[in-house]
């Protein structure tokens, strides 16, 4: 009974800490890299995608993709927007009335 407990208590702690915003695919027979959204990569390659995600093509054909656009959770929603630039896949959160002027908050992602 102690090692399910130990054992939930440790997935629960694994869960908790994973990247939700990763995936992974598995690599596809008689394929000469990955393929992405009708892209085909190099094998042993990172690359961006339109839509913000840093994927890498394993040697095998796999390929993980994970979010790279860091969304900020806690700021002056009152007094501050978050706003995305789709160049640089960057969120800046600013002053609603004066966008040159940053503030303050912590970011998730």
């Amino acid at each position: 009974m102690k090692c399910i407990l130990a054992f939930v208590i440790a997935l629960g702690i694994l869960v908790t800490t994973c990247n939700a915003a990763c995936f992974y695919q598995q690599p596809d027979e008689n394929q000469e890299g990955c393929l992405y959204d009708g892209e085909l990569h190099r094998l042993r390659s990172t690359f961006r995608t339109k839509d913000c995600m840093r994927c890498t093509c394993a040697m095998d054909g796999s390929m993980r993709c994970c979010d790279i656009s860091g969304r900020p959770v806690r700021y002056d929603k009152e007094k501050c927007e978050a706003v995305f630039n789709e160049k640089t896949c960057i969120y800046r959160v600013v002053e609603k009335k004066d966008h040159s002027k940053e503030c303050e908050h912590s970011m998730v992602g």
